[in-house]
Protein backbone atom coordinates (compact mmCIF):
# COMPACT_ATOMS: atom_id res chain seq x y z
CA UNK A 1 0.00 0.00 0.00
CA UNK A 2 2.71 2.80 0.92
CA UNK A 3 4.42 1.61 -2.52
CA UNK A 4 1.30 2.22 -4.32
CA UNK A 5 0.69 5.49 -3.23
CA UNK A 6 4.52 6.46 -3.39
CA UNK A 7 4.24 5.83 -7.17
CA UNK A 8 1.10 7.71 -7.04
CA UNK A 9 2.77 10.82 -6.15
CA UNK A 10 5.26 10.55 -8.15
CA UNK A 11 3.17 9.98 -11.17
CA UNK A 12 0.73 12.14 -10.48
CA UNK A 13 2.12 15.32 -8.33
CA UNK A 14 6.10 15.32 -8.54
CA UNK A 15 7.03 14.54 -11.99
CA UNK A 16 4.32 16.47 -13.92
CA UNK A 17 4.45 19.81 -11.99
CA UNK A 18 8.10 19.83 -11.88
CA UNK A 19 8.32 19.05 -15.16
CA UNK A 20 6.11 21.42 -16.22
CA UNK A 21 7.77 24.08 -13.85
CA UNK A 22 10.93 23.36 -15.92
CA UNK A 23 8.99 23.98 -19.29
CA UNK A 24 6.87 27.10 -18.12
CA UNK A 25 10.72 28.60 -16.98
CA UNK A 26 12.31 28.03 -20.66
CA UNK A 27 9.09 28.67 -22.49
CA UNK A 28 8.92 32.31 -20.88
CA UNK A 29 12.06 33.30 -22.78
CA UNK A 30 11.59 31.87 -26.10
CA UNK A 31 11.02 34.23 -28.65
CA UNK A 32 8.44 32.83 -31.22
CA UNK A 33 7.45 33.67 -34.26
CA UNK A 34 4.65 31.95 -36.45
CA UNK A 35 5.62 31.08 -40.21
CA UNK A 36 2.24 29.78 -42.74
CA UNK A 37 -0.72 30.55 -39.84
CA UNK A 38 -3.48 30.40 -42.40
CA UNK A 39 -2.99 26.82 -43.31
CA UNK A 40 -4.47 26.79 -39.45
CA UNK A 41 -6.49 30.05 -39.36
CA UNK A 42 -8.22 29.03 -42.63
CA UNK A 43 -10.07 26.26 -40.24
CA UNK A 44 -10.46 27.67 -37.35
CA UNK A 45 -12.31 30.72 -38.57
CA UNK A 46 -14.37 28.73 -40.23
CA UNK A 47 -15.66 26.37 -37.15
CA UNK A 48 -13.41 24.13 -38.70
CA UNK A 49 -11.92 20.68 -36.70
CA UNK A 50 -8.30 19.65 -36.79
CA UNK A 51 -5.64 17.19 -35.63
CA UNK A 52 -2.23 18.76 -35.08
CA UNK A 53 0.25 16.30 -35.92
CA UNK A 54 4.28 16.63 -34.72
CA UNK A 55 7.22 14.34 -34.28
CA UNK A 56 7.76 13.35 -30.76
CA UNK A 57 11.35 14.69 -31.09
CA UNK A 58 9.93 18.21 -30.81
CA UNK A 59 6.74 18.48 -28.17
CA UNK A 60 8.66 19.99 -25.61
CA UNK A 61 7.76 23.67 -26.40
CA UNK A 62 4.59 22.04 -28.34
CA UNK A 63 3.34 21.47 -24.61
CA UNK A 64 2.25 25.12 -23.68
CA UNK A 65 2.09 26.29 -27.43
CA UNK A 66 -0.75 24.11 -28.29
CA UNK A 67 -2.22 24.70 -24.83
CA UNK A 68 -3.01 28.72 -26.19
CA UNK A 69 -5.19 26.28 -28.63
CA UNK A 70 -7.71 24.82 -25.68
CA UNK A 71 -9.94 22.86 -25.87
CA UNK A 72 -7.65 20.13 -26.90
CA UNK A 73 -7.52 16.91 -26.45
CA UNK A 74 -4.89 14.14 -26.86
CA UNK A 75 -4.98 10.02 -26.87
CA UNK A 76 -1.98 8.54 -24.22
CA UNK A 77 -1.19 4.75 -23.74
CA UNK A 78 -2.17 3.08 -20.86
CA UNK A 79 1.01 2.98 -19.49
CA UNK A 80 2.94 3.99 -16.47
CA UNK A 81 4.75 6.42 -18.43
CA UNK A 82 1.60 7.75 -20.20
CA UNK A 83 0.41 8.44 -16.28
CA UNK A 84 2.89 11.43 -16.27
CA UNK A 85 2.13 12.93 -19.32
CA UNK A 86 -1.47 12.49 -18.91
CA UNK A 87 -1.44 14.35 -15.81
CA UNK A 88 0.84 16.85 -17.02
CA UNK A 89 -1.81 17.32 -19.94
CA UNK A 90 -4.05 17.48 -17.49
CA UNK A 91 -2.72 20.20 -15.46
CA UNK A 92 -1.95 22.10 -18.54
CA UNK A 93 -5.66 21.88 -19.45
CA UNK A 94 -5.41 19.53 -21.74
CA UNK A 95 -7.96 16.30 -22.01
CA UNK A 96 -6.02 13.20 -21.82
CA UNK A 97 -7.92 10.47 -23.23
CA UNK A 98 -6.08 6.55 -22.39
CA UNK A 99 -6.07 4.19 -25.09
CA UNK A 100 -3.61 2.71 -27.49
CA UNK A 101 -3.98 0.78 -30.89
CA UNK A 102 -3.21 -2.53 -28.45
CA UNK A 103 -5.23 -1.70 -25.61
CA UNK A 104 -8.42 0.45 -25.27
CA UNK A 105 -8.00 1.83 -28.70
CA UNK A 106 -11.32 2.05 -29.87
CA UNK A 107 -13.05 3.38 -27.03
CA UNK A 108 -10.40 6.21 -27.07
CA UNK A 109 -11.36 6.64 -30.87
CA UNK A 110 -15.22 7.31 -30.17
CA UNK A 111 -13.85 9.80 -26.70
CA UNK A 112 -12.13 11.82 -29.41
CA UNK A 113 -15.28 11.67 -31.87
CA UNK A 114 -17.43 13.14 -29.33
CA UNK A 115 -14.57 15.59 -27.90
CA UNK A 116 -14.30 17.15 -31.46
CA UNK A 117 -18.09 16.97 -31.87
CA UNK A 118 -17.84 19.34 -28.96
CA UNK A 119 -15.46 21.67 -30.47
CA UNK A 120 -12.09 20.18 -29.21
CA UNK A 121 -9.28 19.88 -31.31
CA UNK A 122 -7.05 17.22 -31.15
CA UNK A 123 -3.21 17.25 -30.71
CA UNK A 124 -1.44 13.87 -31.86
CA UNK A 125 2.39 12.97 -31.42
CA UNK A 126 2.71 10.87 -34.92
CA UNK A 127 5.91 8.59 -33.85
CA UNK A 128 5.20 8.43 -30.32
CA UNK A 129 6.19 7.91 -28.06
CA UNK A 130 8.79 5.19 -28.44
CA UNK A 131 9.56 5.36 -32.19
CA UNK A 132 10.59 4.25 -34.76
CA UNK A 133 11.73 8.16 -35.54
CA UNK A 134 9.55 9.97 -38.31
CA UNK A 135 7.38 7.19 -38.50
CA UNK A 136 3.56 8.00 -39.08
CA UNK A 137 2.10 5.11 -36.92
CA UNK A 138 -1.20 4.32 -37.96
CA UNK A 139 -3.28 6.31 -34.78
CA UNK A 140 -2.99 9.63 -36.59
CA UNK A 141 -4.56 7.89 -39.57
CA UNK A 142 -7.42 6.44 -37.81
CA UNK A 143 -8.03 9.60 -35.28
CA UNK A 144 -8.20 11.87 -38.54
CA UNK A 145 -10.56 9.17 -40.38
CA UNK A 146 -13.08 8.51 -37.95
CA UNK A 147 -13.19 11.83 -36.49
CA UNK A 148 -13.93 13.28 -40.24
CA UNK A 149 -11.48 16.38 -39.52
CA UNK A 150 -7.99 17.29 -41.53
CA UNK A 151 -4.18 16.48 -40.09
CA UNK A 152 -2.47 19.99 -40.06
CA UNK A 153 1.18 19.33 -39.49
CA UNK A 154 3.18 21.82 -36.87
CA UNK A 155 6.62 21.97 -36.71
CA UNK A 156 8.48 24.24 -34.07
CA UNK A 157 12.17 24.64 -35.04
CA UNK A 158 15.16 26.60 -32.51
CA UNK A 159 17.82 28.44 -33.24
CA UNK A 160 19.35 26.75 -30.11
CA UNK A 161 18.64 23.62 -28.68
CA UNK A 162 19.84 20.74 -26.84
CA UNK A 163 19.86 17.10 -28.77
CA UNK A 164 19.61 14.42 -26.42
CA UNK A 165 20.86 10.91 -26.82
CA UNK A 166 17.42 9.37 -27.51
CA UNK A 167 15.49 6.98 -29.65
CA UNK A 168 14.46 10.55 -31.63
CA UNK A 169 17.47 13.04 -30.16
CA UNK A 170 14.99 14.64 -28.66
CA UNK A 171 15.33 18.91 -28.86
CA UNK A 172 15.09 21.00 -26.31
CA UNK A 173 15.17 25.08 -27.04
CA UNK A 174 18.06 26.73 -25.07
CA UNK A 175 16.87 29.20 -22.90
CA UNK A 176 16.20 32.79 -24.88
CA UNK A 177 16.66 31.09 -28.20
CA UNK A 178 14.43 32.21 -31.00
CA UNK A 179 11.78 29.23 -32.17
CA UNK A 180 9.69 29.05 -35.28
CA UNK A 181 6.22 27.73 -34.93
CA UNK A 182 5.45 26.71 -38.37
CA UNK A 183 1.86 25.16 -40.20
CA UNK A 184 1.50 22.75 -42.81
CA UNK A 185 -1.10 22.51 -45.44
CA UNK A 186 -4.11 20.77 -44.40
CA UNK A 187 -3.85 16.67 -45.72
CA UNK A 188 -7.52 15.59 -45.91
CA UNK A 189 -8.46 12.26 -45.36
CA UNK A 190 -10.71 10.14 -46.77
CA UNK A 191 -13.45 8.02 -45.08
CA UNK A 192 -12.75 5.28 -47.47
CA UNK A 193 -9.22 4.71 -49.20
CA UNK A 194 -9.23 1.82 -50.64
CA UNK A 195 -6.81 -1.36 -50.64
CA UNK A 196 -3.60 0.08 -49.90
CA UNK A 197 -4.67 3.07 -49.29
CA UNK A 198 -3.93 3.43 -45.67
CA UNK A 199 -0.82 2.84 -45.67
CA UNK A 200 -0.16 5.32 -48.63
CA UNK A 201 -1.77 7.82 -46.64
CA UNK A 202 0.92 7.08 -43.91
CA UNK A 203 3.71 7.56 -46.47
CA UNK A 204 2.05 10.64 -47.52
CA UNK A 205 2.00 12.36 -43.88
CA UNK A 206 5.46 10.84 -43.06
CA UNK A 207 6.68 12.79 -46.25
CA UNK A 208 5.55 15.87 -45.78
CA UNK A 209 6.17 15.63 -42.15
CA UNK A 210 9.79 15.22 -43.16
CA UNK A 211 10.38 18.22 -45.47
CA UNK A 212 8.64 20.74 -43.93
CA UNK A 213 11.10 19.99 -41.06
CA UNK A 214 14.16 19.92 -43.21
CA UNK A 215 12.49 23.11 -44.64
CA UNK A 216 12.10 25.32 -41.70
CA UNK A 217 15.74 24.05 -39.53
CA UNK A 218 17.06 25.31 -42.96
CA UNK A 219 15.79 28.72 -42.48
CA UNK A 220 18.49 29.43 -39.44
CA UNK A 221 21.13 28.95 -42.07
CA UNK A 222 19.96 31.73 -44.29
CA UNK A 223 20.73 35.24 -42.81
CA UNK A 224 17.90 36.95 -45.18
CA UNK A 225 15.21 34.73 -44.38
CA UNK A 226 15.66 35.77 -40.22
CA UNK A 227 15.86 38.98 -40.80
CA UNK A 228 12.25 38.64 -42.59
CA UNK A 229 10.53 36.46 -39.83
CA UNK A 230 12.46 38.31 -36.55
CA UNK A 231 12.90 41.85 -37.92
Amino acid sequence: MIKKKYRRFLYYYLFPYAGLFLVGLLSATYRIKIVDPDNEQNILKTGGRLVYASWHQRFFPGLTFLSTRKPIACIISQSHDGEIVAQAATILGWRAVRGSSSHGGRQALETIKRLVDQGYKVGHVVDGPRGPFGTVKPGLIRIAQYADMPIVPIIISGQNRWVFNSWDRFMVPKPFSRLIVRFGAPIHVPRDMGQGGFEQMQARVAQGLKQLYEDTDAIWRDEARIKEIFG
